[in-house]
């Protein structure tokens, strides 16, 4: 199944709600096994369809927090979620949407992420209406790529925590100097193993109605570049003015390593060579504090299709069943051919039943004439073929003739059909409601032709297997 990874842009702060609208986004289509099969930049309407779709989240519209959670689960998990994170918001937390991430922390506390619960609404139903059905989506600092810390420092603090307890026994005044030195290393070397892992994501977009409909402001604002940061799997996002990324860098950093990146092969970007300029200067004015890795934007998407945290939880849940407009919209024609397929069965079946019921009265009309002519004196016709076997069966009667359900017949039939067992091997012969019994004596075994032979006879033999009474009828 097909997968579409889109980059979502920041939400403006200064854009009222009533004046949202998504601008052009970086997309990238990949089949089953993963390959590229499209790759561009368009529109939310202009997107391909895919069997599922992942968005990437900026960081700036989400915070991160890791917070202890009550073990609780379902809806009262997300009624308890907003007096949890209540003390370190600004914003109402009722009006935010909170997704919690499935795997727990190392102390054990949750990881949050916490966003506008308007704006990913607006988001989601956007993406949803649009017909991208089986919808993710996760933080885009969770799919920035995590440094690897080398692990020489950790066997050299090994070491010396072995010479300090062997020196335990020998002198404790230089146990304790050695006991202070390997805290003070393990203090360091638990701050260089919480590294940070920054990438510019480009230049930060403008998410203004004006500038989304093509018209220039007055005044060009000064280019600002998207920073989205990562301290182990907490993530934040900034957006600081080109000139001014290095000194951020620094700010944040610190003491503690700092790795960056740069977000390269943007689809939709090779065109604007001007445009890549504020991009270029950022990664120029961070030269001196670190060196910028390249990232590209098929590696940003196949980590994405790692992660595990999904923002879509609780009442934004992927529901794919769900039918909406635009799903009726693409179902109009199946649904058309279905209904007309099930009018025609409906009208060929009722049209096949009117045709066999007017041979099945003209049959019933062929009997009752045919008896009535027989036998002008019946009176009332009820079951004509019943009534014309029964007549027949009395005209035999009233002839002499016998019965094929007579004792005479049946007897007779019974001894043309004994083949080679005893006429002495016989018990008993019981004759009732036009039926013969018959009772072999206990030491005659019934060979398995006698039905056979019963049959050629014009008669229908059954056998009790409790008793070996055998059940003769004729006519049959």
């Amino acid at each position: 199944m097909s997968t579409l990874i889109v980059l979502l842009p920041p939400r403006d702060p200064a854009v009222p709600s009533q004046e949202w609208q998504l601008p052009d986004m970086s997309f990238l289509l990949l089949d089953k096994s993963g390959r590229t099969m499209r790759a561009g930049r368009g529109s939310l309407a202009l997107l391909p369809r895919a069997s599922s779709t992942l968005l990437l989240v900026a960081a700036r519209d989400l915070l991160m927090m890791a917070v202890a959670v009550p073990a609780l689960k379902g809806p009262r998990l997300r009624q308890a979620l907003p007096n949890v994170v209540e003390d370190q918001l600004i914003q109402d937390p009722q009006t935010c949407h909170i997704a919690i991430d499935a795997r727990p922390l190392a102390d054990g506390r949750r990881l949050l992420a916490i966003i506008d619960r308007g704006w990913f609404r607006f988001i989601y139903e956007g993406f949803v209406g649009a017909g991208h059905r089986n919808l993710r989506a996760v933080p885009v600092t969770a799919c920035l790529p995590q440094r690897v810390v080398d692990d020489a420092p950790v066997d050299a603090l090994a070491q010396a925590l072995s010479a300090a307890t062997a020196e335990v026994g020998t002198d404790a005044a230089v146990a304790d100097d050695a006991a202070t030195t390997v805290h003070a290393e393990a203090a360091g070397l638990l701050a260089a193993r919480d590294p940070i892992v920054v990438a510019l994501l480009g230049e930060a977009a403008q998410m203004s109605p004006a500038v989304l409909l093509g018209e220039v402001p007055q005044e060009t604002p000064s280019p600002r570049v998207e920073l989205a940061i990562a301290r182990g799997r907490i993530g934040e996002g900034l957006a600081v003015p080109a000139a001014g990324v290095g000194a951020t860098l620094d700010a944040l950093a610190g003491d503690a390593p700092l790795t960056l990146y740069a977000l390269t092969g943007l689809p939709g970007s090779e065109p604007r060579v001007g445009a890549d300029a504020p991009m270029q200067r950022a990664i120029d004015s961070a030269a001196p504090r670190a060196d910028a890795h390249p990232l590209t934007f098929d590696t940003l998407a196949q980590r994405a299709l790692e992660c595990r945290f999904d923002l879509c939880q609780f009442e934004f849940t992927s529901q794919p069943w769900r039918l909406d407009r635009a799903t009726l919209r693409r179902l109009r024609a199946p649904i058309a051919l279905v209904a007309g397929a099930a009018l025609v069965a409906i009208i060929g079946a009722n049209v096949q039943w009117i045709m066999l019921a007017h041979q099945r009265d003209a049959l019933s009309a062929q009997m009752t004439e045919a008896l009535l002519n027989a036998f002008p004196k019946t009176t009332v016709v009820l079951d004509a073929p019943g009534q014309m076997t029964r007549q027949l069966q009395q005209l035999r009667v009233a002839a002499g003739e016998l019965s094929p359900d007579d004792f005479l017949s049946l007897a007779d039939g019974l001894a043309r059909s004994l083949g080679p067992l005893p006429v002495n091997g016989l018990a008993a012969l019981d004759y009732q409601n036009h039926r013969l019994d018959v009772t072999f004596k206990p030491q005659v075994k019934v060979d398995p032709g006698f039905a056979q032979r019963l049959a050629r006879n014009g008669l229908s033999g059954e056998v009790d297997s409790n008793t070996g009474k055998w059940t003769i009828r004729g006519g049959q």
